[in-house]
């Protein structure tokens, strides 16, 4: 079951999307509160995505940045 903790929020979740390319700290506030991990190529973005819409905003912001979405699942951890 994934993570409903944050700010008691039925809907929120915890998310990883996965970018190609790697990120550096100059595009990682654009994701904040989320946590970047650049990693072989790639930019794991995670952590809790409160609702439906907040989930649609960071994928649009991927694509506003011209970044390759390579993955995106639900987890049970933060």
């Amino acid at each position: 079951m994934a993570d409903r903790t944050r700010s008691g929020s039925e809907d929120a979740t915890t998310y990883r999307l996965i970018v190609r390319g790697e990120l550096d700290q100059r595009f990682a506030y654009l994701f904040e509160p989320m946590r970047c991990e650049r990693t072989a190529g790639t930019t794991v973005i995670s952590g809790t995505v409160i609702d439906r819409a907040h989930l649609y905003g960071l994928i649009e912001r991927i694509e506003e940045l011209g970044l390759e979405l390579l993955s995106l699942e639900q987890t049970s951890g933060p």
